[in-house]
């Protein structure tokens, strides 16, 4: 009992310290901010005198005063943090985008221009690249293989499609649709539902997998802190640095651990799709690896309950007392064009 509580307490001192820090540092930049203003930006021996002053004054001297004064700055930078930590939630749900099309009206329609605007361009990109790819094709039929400048123009062509989504964009960031790719490349070639499939995976599996998206809520953590300081730019210009150095970082952390996390998700269920199945009494030899996923998600797949009796077009059927039979089993995989 007193390892559990030692270790919960060893949690709750980190999660305090990621709190009241940076709400901290935020504090200091924001009394920087006042004290300077715009005039005095780099104004260092005027923010000299002034901490001087303050340290010399009969509050900061006495130690009521000092334990009064701690205990004001530790309440403020923690609900810098909770404000901070409220902005994050909404700074990933805006970078991932995944229920945009459940946001009020002009935050949808934004949302939907943008996805329009990136699948015309990804039309555009893959329909250069296979154009330059058929090319490619007829020059080795003729036996006339493409050469050097042929062949890199035909990745750069690749590389734009790479640039704007690996699927046909469904989001309007980049870092969404690399999510969504996982999901939509699972269920083209293996028919799986990944929300589904996902937790049932071992747990190694999804340690790793939590531990990726832990990692991507940390990095569009610091999209929220960017929006935090840029009301300070009001008072002090280099707020502004400030600002775009944390949503710079946050663009490319983002952009990362999307990338690594996506990955994760395929890899581990493409790996874990064979013993997963064993592990629920499937016999994954005659069957086909989408025929497979279909099996395991048609399973692993929760029904909505059924509608109250008063909403039924037909009457209940009277209880059966005897044990009920097994489950359908699920129908074939239709094939996909």
């Amino acid at each position: 009992m007193g390892g559990l509580l030692g270790e919960l307490g060893k949690k709750l001192a980190e999660r305090w310290l990621l709190l009241v820090l940076p709400g901290a540092l935020y504090l200091a930049v924001a009394a920087i901010a006042v004290i300077l203003g715009r005039r005095h930006a780099l104004d260092l021996p005027l923010l000299a005198d002034h901490l001087t002053a303050w340290a010399a004054s009969p509050g900061a001297t006495r130690a009521g005063g000092q334990v009064v004064l701690l205990g004001a700055v530790l309440a403020a930078a923690a609900g810098v943090g909770l404000a901070a930590q409220a902005l994050n939630s909404g700074a990933e749900r805006l970078i991932l985008a995944a229920d945009w099309r459940t946001w009020r009206t002009p935050l949808r329609q934004l949302a939907a221009a943008g996805v329009q605007s990136r699948r015309t361009q990804w039309v555009t990109a893959h329909r250069d690249y296979h154009r330059l790819y058929d090319q490619a094709e007829q020059a080795r039929q003729a036996g006339t293989p493409p050469g050097e400048e042929q062949r890199t123009e035909r990745h750069a062509a690749y590389e734009k499609i790479i640039r704007i989504s690996l699927e046909p964009p469904d989001r309007p960031t980049w870092s969404g649709d690399r999510i969504h790719a996982a999901a939509a490349r699972l269920d083209r070639d293996l028919n799986v539902d990944l929300p589904t499939l996902w937790p049932h995976l071992p747990d190694s599996a999804r340690t790793e997998i939590t531990t990726a998206r832990a990692a991507l809520a940390r990095a569009t953590a610091m999209g929220g802190w960017a929006v935090l300081y840029l009301p300070l730019t009001w008072w002090w210009w280099p707020a502004a640095l400030i600002t775009a150095l944390l949503a710079t970082i946050a663009w490319q952390r983002t952009r990362t651990t999307a990338e690594g996390y996506a990955l994760l998700l395929e890899a581990a269920t493409r790996l874990h799709l064979k013993g997963l199945a064993e592990n629920l009494g499937i016999d994954p030899a005659d069957k086909t690896p989408a025929a497979l996923g279909q099996t395991l998600t048609h399973q692993l797949h929760t029904q909505p309950p059924p509608p109250p009796a008063e909403e039924r077009q037909t009457p209940l059927p009277r209880p059966n007392p005897s044990p009920p039979t097994a489950s359908l089993p699920p129908e074939p995989a239709s094939p996909r064009p």
